[in-house]
């Protein structure tokens, strides 16, 4: 189905987000399991999900890829990959002592907070990470500082923070959130701690912030907005809240096409359509076709930004992994 630039109303009509779906650092992320694959065959290991997306995570264990929670699962001698989500050190110290060969799919832009973390704490900072907890993303930044990072859970956490020294502290964030909530948790902590220091740079990535604003702009003009993506994608959850914020009347996540409730569409006449940043364009044109079959035929696109970036592969993929792996577990020491 071609969108169409936006234009007058019609009586039913979709608005669809652009940019939505895939960023540059989920991409990298999954071809780097599929060229794993294909480099040096199944099995490959991934500690957690690659990303945050059920589809995804279902076609890539169908070619292969088992997906594990610890470290410990993973037989010795087999290659792991690290999700994009990132891992703390320890994890790694894990992996070397479990005789594994690695691959890391951090996103890059994840990689630049983790080391925003380690400086800060050699300039003996505390450091106020803002994001959810129990995220995979959370726990791998925490974990390069924890005697320096102290999480902030939203706003409502602010209040019980404390700090050694308020003239040395700093906050960094988690790469999903909402960039209004960040920013209302940012405002409370200054009040807080007026010498707060903020990043070098935004720490919410750029594809999170491009697609909350195109929700944004479509927000007010839908009855209904549907949000592809699954239900541990943050950035996904966030969208949901953006688009309510921005004055829909209905906001709803799904996973496919399939989960959408016919009831949502009741006095509906306009429904926004996005996905988060680690949803594959073909799980959209399902969820395009069935809006279509119900009359909503006209698709008007909503751009907010044009996305160019792109991440090189990693590294361990120029490497034979297996050969790697086989002497680690005969006692060889790992390629540098």
């Amino acid at each position: 189905m071609t969108a169409t630039p936006a234009g007058p109303s019609n009586d039913k009509r979709v608005l669809l987000a652009a940019p939505r779906g895939y960023c540059a650092g989920v991409d990298r992320a999954v071809i780097a399991v599929e060229k794993a694959l294909e480099q040096y065959g199944a099995p490959i290991y991934v500690r957690h999900e690659i990303v945050h997306n059920k589809y995804v995570v279902q076609t890539l264990e169908k070619k292969g890829a088992i997906f594990v929670d610890a470290t410990a699962e993973v037989p010795e001698g087999s290659i792991v990959m690290f999700s994009a989500h990132g891992v703390a050190p320890t994890v790694h110290t894990e992996a070397a002592e479990r005789k594994l060969a690695t691959i890391d799919a951090t996103c890059p832009l994840v990689t630049k907070v983790h080391k925003e973390a380690v400086r800060f704490a050699k300039e003996d900072y505390d450091i106020l990470l803002i994001g959810h907890e129990g995220h995979e993303e959370v726990i791998g930044t925490s974990g390069e500082a924890p005697e320096h990072i102290t999480l902030v859970d939203g706003p409502e956490d602010v209040a019980n923070v404390t700090v050694r020294d308020d003239s040395k502290v700093v906050w960094l964030s988690q790469t999903t959130l909402s960039v209004d909530e960040t920013m209302e948790t940012v405002d409370a902590l200054k009040e807080k701690f007026p010498q707060l220091i903020s990043p070098p740079s935004d720490d919410i990535c750029y594809a999170t912030q491009n697609r909350q604003i195109a929700v944004k702009q479509m927000g007010a003009d839908a009855d209904l907005v549907i949000v592809v993506g699954s239900r541990n994608s943050s950035n996904s959850v966030r969208l949901v809240e953006v688009a309510l914020g921005a004055g829909a009347r209905d906001a709803h996540l799904v996973d496919f096409a399939e989960e959408i409730d016919e009831a949502w569409l009741e006095g509906v006449s306009t429904v926004g359509v996005t996905s988060g940043a680690s949803v594959p364009e073909v799980l959209v044109e399902g969820v395009l076709e069935w809006l279509s079959q119900r009359g909503f035929e006209d698709v008007e696109l909503v751009k907010a930004a044009e996305e160019s970036i792109t991440f090189s592969l990693p590294k361990e993929l120029r490497r034979d992994l297996r050969a790697e792996a086989a002497a680690l577990a005969a006692g060889a020491r790992p390629t540098p």
